[in-house]
This record gives structure tokens, C-alpha cells and sequence, in this order.
């Protein structure tokens, strides 16, 4: 603190027994802060900081909220918590002053006064105390990440607030101080929510202690959805380690051209000066590839001149450096990501190595550098999984590797899938008969799965 100028150190007599051990070094500390000018020792008139107060403007939220959607990740400092679920930020890059609601989930609120300053207060919901008290704990006056989804009609901005790279939504899901709202359903942390709303019940934790669960009945539905089948042509351009793959959409292709064309004559005519450009985690930039070409990327990561990008359009990922990063110019920023993330339906890797490797290397020569055809199944946890088929063979790829014992099959209980899932099972029993790959021991699948390292 001495060392920055943001303290001066009080004097002692030399015979002084109240000295601190440390005096001599404070001494030293205060004299190096005056020397450089530092803090208070700075003879400068001290800058105005202005801030703006937007929680209370609804125009200003709405020019805002395009900004911080695309934004990503935005480091905020919570000033104020008014209950579990609704905090007020500031958020040092922009300078300004936000209402935060978290999303997808519905928390209990506390004691508050009454609106319209008339005096008074409301009275609080059962538990709206605690989460209240918990959310105080874990993030006031902390530094944060936050994640903006939308805005409600009142100006406050809606999303997911990160603390220590735990999501607040969770934790208090996670402690029975909030249930999952239905909102929840279409975002990338359901799965996460879901699984700690279903162990907080288990464990009757404070909004669940009472909670008594019903008796599922099987009922026999009068009419069973069919399964929707619309494949369309698509090029995948990644396929990550976890198995995840990353694709355009043919009708997209001519635009995805356009755009790319476009952006690559903007740099040429007027090239980036290196350096000129900051890149902060959650930035939309534009980074140079190892061709020498400027593509859209992400900052996920900043560590001294590393940056960490993933290149939206295509789904690949990649360190570079900061002077390869430049400012996105603002006409290519609106534009959807082209690349789109894929996950395949019904089917799950093995924990072993050597299998996902082989899983892997045959998944990619199915489907890179060739048209394939994407049907998306379902939805889950916010992502989409499809079934994927050759175009050239109308070969189902999920299934091609199910007959090779290289993934395994993961049920659902969809009505609309079951055909699907006896054409997997049948390929899965299969490999088994033929001992293939995963199933070169045996049937793993049950009480040997643990010891073989495989899923059960």
C-alpha cells in the first residue's frame, strides 16, 4: 500500500517502543512512492471518473444490451446485493452501473422496502433470508464474471454471474435456496442445474425439506410424437477431443463466403497497427491464422502476449499472439457464428484412451472433408445432438461406429427415438458378439465397467 502512494506512514520517536519491526522498510517504501510520484504523492490533479448509472434507464439498457450479449464473459465488481438473485454491478471497462438478475432460476425473496418510498416494508418469502445472506457472502463487493442473456422491461439485464468460476445460479440451486425455472431449459447450464436441484431434494435441503416426491405413473400415451426427420447438408470443419464437432450448413456457405471476402479486403486496405489492440477474455476479435488470413475469433484466454482464441466460423481453436489480434471492425461483428456445435445423439465415448483415439480418427475420416447430412434429434443442457449420415452412402455415422465397438450406446426414454435406439442397440450387439474394440473382453457395460474404465 506505502509502496503505491495509497498510504503514508505514521512517525515515531527512533526510542519509541510502538514501532512497527517493518519501520525501517515502510520508510523506505513512502520515500521510493515519493520519489516516482505515486498515489497521494502525485502533485497531478487527480482525474475525474465519471460514471453512468444505467440501471434505472431503460433506453440507455437497451443500447447497451447488443454490446454486453456479444461481449461473453464481462468482468463486473457487485456493489450492492438487494436479495439472492438480483445484485447491482459495476462494471469497470464501460464505467458504468447495471441491475443483475440471475437466470434460470426462481429464488426467494427477503425483507425489502416498500416501493414508491412511502415508508415500510414487504415482508419476505420463506428462505428469501438465506439466499439473501448467501449471495452477501460469496459476491459482494468481489469481482465477478457475468454472462448477459437479456433484459427485462424494467432496464435490468438478465444472465449468469460467475464467481471463481462457479456459476451463482448453481450454488444456490445447489444449497435448496432456489428450484430451476423453466427458462432454464434452452440454456448451456441445465444439465447443471437440474442435477443440483435433484440432489438438493434428495438431501431435503431448506426450500426441499418438506418436499415429498411424487409417484410417477405410467401412463400410456394416446398419441406418440414421431420422430422428426429434416437431414441437411452441412460440412464439419472441427472435431474436437471431447467429440465434439463443429459445422456449417451448405445454405450458409455462400454467405459465410461473402462475409470472409470482405473481411479480408477491410484488413488489406487498411491493416491493423500491431499492438493497437488490447485482447481481453470474452472479447470478439479478429485474429490472424497461421495462413496469414484474418478470421472472426473469441478470446477465451489472455496469459501475457497468449492468447487464447477460438475461431467462431469454424469451431478450431488456437494460442496465437497479441500482436496477431486486432480490433473486429463493427460491421462484421452482428453476424451469427457460422460455426455451429454438434454433439452426437444417443451415443457416448469410453473412458479409455486408446478407444477414444480410435474413436476419434475413424469419426473424423467419416465426416471431414466430405458433405454429410445433420438431423437434429433433440436438446440438452443447451446443445444440439444429431444423427449424421454420409451423403454419399446415406451411412449413419453414430451407427457405423457402434458396429466397430468404438462408442457406446446412451439411452433415452423418448417415445419418438425408440426405433433409433434398437437400430443402435442392434449395431452395439453386434460388436459385442463379434468382440470388437471396447467389448474385446466382454460385456463391460455392467459390474465389470469400473474396473475396465468404461462408463456404466
Amino acid at each position: 500500500m506505502v509502496s503505491k502512494g495509497y498510504a503514508t506512514v505514521i512517525r515515531y520517536r527512533q526510542d519509541d517502543d510502538q514501532r512497527a519491526s517493518c519501520y525501517d522498510d515502510l520508510l523506505s517504501a513512502e520515500a521510493k512512492a515519493i520519489k516516482s510520484a505515486k498515489g497521494l504523492h502525485n502533485k497531478k490533479e487527480t482525474p475525474i471518473h465519471r460514471v453512468a448509472d444505467i440501471s434505472s434507464d431503460v433506453g440507455k439498457a437497451k443500447g447497451f444490451l447488443p454490446f454486453l450479449q456479444r461481449a461473453g464473459r464481462t468482468e463486473a465488481v457487485v456493489e450492492f446485493v438487494a436479495s439472492g438473485s438480483r445484485v447491482r454491478l459495476f462494471i469497470p471497462r464501460e464505467t458504468c452501473l447495471i441491475t443483475f438478475l440471475l437466470a434460470g432460476i426462481s429464488c426467494p425473496r427477503a425483507t425489502r422496502p416498500a416501493p414508491g418510498g412511502v415508508g415500510g416494508t414487504l415482508p419476505g418469502e420463506s428462505y428469501g433470508e438465506e439466499a439473501l445472506a448467501l449471495t452477501k457472502n460469496l459476491v459482494l463487493q468481489r469481482e465477478v464474471e457475468i454472462e448477459v442473456d437479456s433484459m427485462d422491461k424494467g432496464g435490468n439485464f438478465i444472465g449468469w454471474l460467475h464467481v471463481e468460476n462457479k456459476n451463482l445460479s448453481v450454488l444456490l440451486v445447489e444449497e435448496g435456496l432456489s428450484s430451476v425455472h423453466f427458462t432454464a431449459e434452452s440454456s448451456k447450464f441445465y444439465h447443471l442445474l437440474t442435477a443440483a436441484q435433484d440432489s438438493a431434494k434428495a438431501k431435503k435441503l431448506n426450500i426441499w425439506a418438506n418436499f415429498v416426491e411424487e409417484e410417477k405413473e405410467d401412463k400410456a400415451e394416446e398419441t406418440v410424437s414421431e420422430r422428426k426427420v429434416d437431414y441437411k447438408p452441412m460440412m464439419i470443419a472441427t472435431v474436437t477431443r471431447e467429440g465434439v464437432l463443429y459445422g456449417q450448413y451448405c445454405s450458409e456457405g455462400p454467405a459465410l463466403e461473402q462475409m470472409m471476402d470482405n473481411l479480408r479486403t477491410e484488413f488489406e486496405s487498411k491493416p491493423p497497427l500491431g499492438g493497437a489492440y488490447s485482447p481481453k477474455r470474452g472479447d470478439l476479435c479478429a485474429a490472424q491464422f497461421t495462413d496469414g488470413l484474418w478470421y472472426r475469433a473469441k478470446v477465451e484466454k489472455v496469459a501475457g502476449s497468449n492468447v487464447s482464441v477460438r475461431y467462431i466460423d469454424y469451431g478450431n481453436r488456437e494460442v496465437t499472439q497479441s500482436l496477431k489480434c486486432a480490433s473486429l471492425p463493427g460491421s462484421f461483428s452482428s453476424a451469427p457464428p457460422y460455426a455451429h456445435e454438434l454433439h452426437l445423439a444417443l451415443v457416448k465415448f469410453s473412458k479409455d484412451d486408446d478407444y477414444v483415439d480410435d474413436a476419434l480418427q475413424l469419426l473424423m475420416g467419416e465426416v471431414m472433408e466430405r458433405e454429410v447430412l445433420v438431423n437434429r434429434e433433440y436438446r440438452n443442457g443447451g446443445f444440439d445432438f444429431v444423427t449424421i449420415q454420409r451423403a454419399d452412402t446415406k451411412a449413419d455415422v453414430a451407427r457405423t461406429l457402434l458396429s466397430q465397438g468404438l462408442l457406446l450406446l446412451d439411452e433415452r426414454k423418448d417415445k419418438r427415438l425408440q426405433s433409433l435406439v434398437s437400430e443402435y442397440r442392434s449395431a452395439q450387439e453386434e460388436a459385442k458378439r463379434k468382440h470388437l474394440s471396447i467389448w474385446q473382453y466382454g460385456d463391460v457395460t455392467d459390474d465389470d465397467a469400473h474396473e475396465f474404465g468404461m462408463e456404466r
